[in-house]
Formats: C-alpha cells, sequence, structure tokens
C-alpha cells in the first residue's frame, strides 16, 4: 500500500487517504470532503427502474459503464494493487463467505474498521482476532487461490 498524497483541498502532505467517488479527487478529512462536494459536478438524479422502463428506456445502465469508472479513481500505482471484478463477483457467490459474515461480531469489527479514521492500524490490531484473521483468509483464498504446490501426478 502506497502512502497517502496531499490533500488537494487544504493541500495537506501525506493526508489524503480518502477519494471522491465521482472526479477521484483525494481529500483529507469529513470537512475538506464537503468542501470539495461543493465543487464537484453533482451525479444526475437516479430514477427508478419501472419510471425508465415507462419512458421507454429500458432497464438502467450497468455500474461499471455508469458516469465514472474504476479505471477514473484508480491511479497506475493503484493498479498493481487491483483485484479484477470478476474475482471480486467471486466473494459474493462463497457460502463460506457467507456464512462467516452472520457473525455480528465480525459484522462489527467491519464497521468499525469503515468508519475508523486510521484504518491501517485498526487493521492490524484486528488482525489479532482469530474471527478476523479467518474472514481475511477467507477473502484472500478466494481472490488469490493458493497455487498448487508439491502434488505429485497419480
Amino acid at each position: 500500500m502506497r502512502a497517502p498524497g496531499p490533500c488537494a483541498e487544504c493541500g495537506a502532505r501525506g493526508a489524503a487517504r480518502y477519494r471522491c467517488p465521482r472526479c477521484g479527487t483525494a481529500y483529507c478529512s469529513v470537512p475538506c470532503c464537503r468542501t470539495h462536494r461543493e465543487r464537484c459536478a453533482p451525479e444526475p438524479p437516479q430514477e427508478r427502474p419501472r419510471q425508465r422502463e415507462a419512458a421507454g428506456q429500458g432497464p438502467p445502465p450497468d455500474p461499471a459503464h455508469g458516469p465514472w469508472a474504476l479505471e477514473d479513481i484508480l491511479s497506475e500505482e493503484d493498479e498493481q494493487d487491483r483485484v479484477p471484478l470478476e474475482k471480486l463477483k467471486l466473494l459474493g457467490e462463497s457460502e463460506e463467505l457467507r456464512d462467516l459474515l452472520l457473525n455480528p461480531h465480525l459484522r462489527q469489527l467491519l464497521l468499525t474498521i469503515d468508519q475508523a479514521q486510521d484504518k491501517s492500524s485498526l487493521m492490524r490490531k484486528f488482525m489479532q482476532e482469530p474471527l478476523f484473521v479467518e474472514f481475511a483468509d477467507c477473502c484472500l483464498s478466494i481472490v488469490e487461490p493458493p497455487e498448487k504446490e508439491n502434488i505429485l501426478p497419480e
């Protein structure tokens, strides 16, 4: 993981940990997010699928082909850490992962990470928690299946 760059709003060096989903601009905090949001082009209003069909427009567009794509957010440096969409879809199809996510304690851990300012240090702390390690291992085994080593043909 690379170090955060400067905040586009306040200029704080090494503090821009977040990116605007609309334009990819990096910012460091909620106040900077709000400032940026005021200047960033707003997304077009979302229509309900039935309204689109009634208007003869067909089904809503695929999110991958929406107003912005993942490629717009990720820089070239981020590409090496990028997981292909096909592999991410496998996470949603995993029964083992689904069973783990039924655990309320794991769900609370994930919410805590999502809401934390310093996600990386919290991740290191939670990697001491066996349930979280099991979750991380499950995700990694789906996204990056282990290579078969030392298996002799029968």
